[in-house]
């Protein structure tokens, strides 16, 4: 196993099975109630949810640090 050089992420969110758009209001809300530079991990479905969630919060201002297709 690979060592990863990403930071552990401040807290996790799994939304596999949640359709967009609402996969993107759960994570934006998310994101607004941590702290500013904080981590969140989300786990997504691969297709829309994988190409539309990132986009729309960068979009909103916030930074994408690492994308993975773990599928």
């Amino acid at each position: 196993m690979t060592h990863s050089t990403t930071s552990t992420p401040d807290a996790q969110m799994d939304l596999r099975g949640t359709p967009c758009p609402l996969n993107f209001v759960r994570t934006k809300l998310k994101l607004e109630q941590m702290a500013p530079g904080s981590l969140l991990e989300v786990w997504l479905d691969s297709g829309e949810p994988i190409e539309q969630v990132p986009d729309s919060l960068m979009m909103e201002g916030y930074q994408i640090e690492q994308i993975e297709d773990r599928s």
